[in-house]
């Protein structure tokens, strides 16, 4: 049996939910020991002051609060976050613009496994969620303004928040992205073209091909062919599969 490496905490006010969350983990995350369970805010606080958990799955709504008010008692926050939520599809949009991992309820055994593992890898680089993530998070979700000018990027260092004016076009390379920018810098992000594609299609986005994503802010000119070639700002020829051509095309017709 896999001995525990890593310390976790619950955090959730239904106990239904807490309970089948820990016999979940036994089964797909014996790596994983739980140390706790809280059921408010002010438990979970106390909880994580003194068991240090490495791990906080910490649900969205606590009776009358939430667990953002209780993220904003601590001013830094030392453990990885794995939300947990029944939240609407805009909620779940918010928590992928910002690079937050999350499992909808019911929780899923193989979605557990895989963001154990990435709490893990983030684990061992001690990356932290830094606070503008945050930050922007919280107010998205509290309706402050809606998430449309900014995207955290996961990064081998850590995470990159950028205005989407930023970005020039996104380059599939198997399941990692590239950000080619504006200042003519180049980010990898460790999730796949196809997840930023959902995320920007809505955002002045078009994907091009199955193997670019393109700002349409920045495309510069068009020239005819099968399917087409986009120059864009910085010169890149960035081809439009033939299923797409006629799509973006109707884009730019007067």
């Amino acid at each position: 049996m896999t001995e525990p490496t890593v310390t976790a905490i619950i955090v959730d006010d239904e106990f239904q939910s807490r309970n089948y969350l820990s016999k979940l983990m036994l089964m797909a995350a014996p790596d994983v020991k739980l140390v706790g369970q809280a059921a408010s805010g002010d438990e979970a606080f106390a909880a994580i002051q003194d068991l240090n958990p490495k791990i906080v799955f910490l649900d969205i709504m606590l009776g009358n609060e939430s667990g953002f008010d209780l993220l904003q008692r601590f001013s830094t926050i030392p453990f990885e976050i794995i939300f947990t939520t029944a939240f609407n599809e805009y909620a779940i949009k918010a928590f992928k613009y910002n690079a937050l991992d999350y499992l909808l309820k019911p929780i899923d055994r193989e979605e557990l496994r895989s963001a154990v593992d990435r709490a893990k890898e983030r684990i061992q680089k001690n990356h932290k969620p830094s606070p503008g993530q945050m930050e922007q998070f919280f107010d998205t979700i509290r309706g402050q303004h809606t998430v449309q000018n900014k995207i955290a990027v996961p990064t081998a260092e850590g995470f990159e928040i950028m205005e989407l004016d930023e970005i020039l076009y996104c380059q599939s390379n198997s399941s990692y992205t590239h950000f080619y920018l504006s200042n003519k810098r180049k980010l990898t992000s460790s999730y796949p073209l196809r997840q930023y594609d959902e995320l920007l299609s809505d955002k002045n986005f078009f994907r091009a091909h199955k193997s670019f994503l393109v700002n349409l802010a920045h495309v510069k000119t068009y020239r005819k062919g099968e399917g087409g070639t986009i120059v864009m700002s910085d010169g890149q020829e960035i081809e439009v599969s033939r299923r797409n051509k006629e799509a973006f095309i109707k884009i730019f017709k007067p």
